[in-house]
């Protein structure tokens, strides 16, 4: 049996690296990508189990997300978002885009099992 894809973007190489290896410690295959704008492309070439994208730059980011949202073929995709900051705007524009949680980088990669596992819930 192959192993879940899990497409990754990230700009800031702490904690992006981090989450690349705790993935694959936890079993996936990981895809990293380059830009938020290659999100739509990967996913529906790849078909990720779910998607971890830092929402850095903020505007390019939401519009990968919502793209993904926006297409049948990918918008039941989890995408599990996080940043440096929390700040409101920032919520409600992740929210906005179809972000299925947004979390913290500080200690993200620690906190990836469970963080996972409340996205990948079957409701």
């Amino acid at each position: 049996m192959s192993k879940p894809l899990a497409l990754l973007y990230y700009s800031n190489l702490l904690p992006g690296s981090q989450l690349g290896a705790r993935l694959q410690d936890l079993g996936y295959r990981v895809q990293s990508i380059s830009a938020p704008s290659q999100l739509p492309g990967a996913c529906n070439t790849g078909m990720p189990l779910v998607v971890i994208a830092e929402l850095e730059p903020v505007a390019e980011a939401s519009a990968a997300i919502a793209e993904l949202r926006g297409d049948p073929a990918t918008q039941h995709i989890p995408v599990l978002g996080f940043a440096r900051v929390h700040d409101a705007p920032l919520q409600a524009q992740a929210r906005a885009a179809g972000v299925t949680l947004l979390a913290a980088d500080a200690g993200i990669a620690e906190q990836l099992p469970q963080l996972l596992e409340r996205i990948l819930q079957v409701e």
